[in-house]
């Protein structure tokens, strides 16, 4: 089976064994390991969202760490670090998905053009409408394929009837580039679909709702590499229209998809920069320990 290497070529079942190799940096990082404070540039001129001195708590113990970054608009951020790092506890904030967690309180400010997230009178459900979450497991409801996509849509009021629910669930299907294989079946059950086009499925039924912000935690995890490919072309192609925010433990897929990263460890944001400059070039021994395999 083909596999995508670091610069989106397709390698053979005889290259294979580059896929898994840590990439390797040119680099001697400059910010020794003790050294907790984030460096590089957290902000962008346009963001999306910004988050400013974020922290989370599991009742006592603290998850996220005054964790400061900015979500700018038509890019993908990557966030990466070894698991329990709290990179997926931070994506979860940035839609108040952390408020289904008992025990759970976040904070510091989290900014939606401008107005806090976390403040008082936001209805949640708006929000989770405009940063729409694509979980690690596709989760298609039990539903046909056509409601499937028409759920939110009609729940959110963004169809005035049938005739404009028919377009809204074309579209989405059509920008998730599931449609021609799916449209002569839109009323059979989404969970008869393949694993990668369920995950294509719920990107779509996302995507339906308008969203500014696309939350990915982990999406391509459950994937075979073709079904990954197709993924992180359609990332790619969202991308020009909306704010998207990718966690993964692939660190060749962050290298692909994303034009910024950001380095979590044990709670702390390490490191943030252009995706080419924390792999090729990183600032924090942190983050070239995690880049080369160190550990992680």
């Amino acid at each position: 089976m083909n596999t995508i290497d670091i610069s989106g070529d397709v390698m053979t079942d005889a290259d294979n064994t580059r896929v898994n190799e840590p990439l390797k940096t040119s680099s001697t990082a400059t910010v020794a390991r003790d050294v907790r404070e984030t460096v590089g540039d957290v902000t962008v001129s346009n963001p999306r969202m910004r988050c400013k001195s974020v922290n989370v708590y599991y009742n006592e113990k603290q998850a996220i760490k005054n964790v400061s970054l900015d979500i700018g608009r038509h890019e993908v951020v990557a966030m990466i670090g070894p698991s329990g790092c709290g990179k997926s506890t931070f994506l979860r904030c940035l839609n108040r998905m952390n408020d289904t967690i008992v025990g759970c309180r976040v904070s510091g400010e989290i900014l939606m053009d401008g107005d806090d997230i976390n403040g008082n009178g936001i209805d949640v459900v708006p929000l989770r409408a405009q940063v729409g979450m694509v979980f690690q497991k596709p989760n298609p409801f039990p539903k046909s394929i056509y409601e499937n996509i028409a759920f939110g849509p009609r729940i959110h009021g963004l169809a005035k009837d049938k005739t404009e629910l028919d377009e809204v669930v074309e579209t989405s299907l059509k920008r998730a580039g599931l449609w021609e294989e799916v449209k002569d079946r839109l009323l059979q059950p989404g969970t008869g679909l393949s694993g990668g086009q369920q995950q294509r499925l719920c990107i779509a039924r996302t995507i339906a709702v308008n969203p500014e912000v696309i939350l990915m935690d982990e999406p391509c995890s459950a994937l075979d590499p073709i079904a990954t490919a197709i993924i992180e072309e359609l990332i790619d192609e969202l991308r020009q229209d909306y704010s998207i925010a990718i966690v993964t433990h692939s660190m060749q897929q962050a290298a692909r998809v994303s034009q910024r990263t950001a380095y979590f460890h044990l709670g702390d944001l390490i490191e943030v920069g252009e995706t080419k400059q924390v792999f090729t070039n990183p600032i924090h021994q942190l983050t070239e320990d995690y880049i080369t395999g160190r550990f992680g």
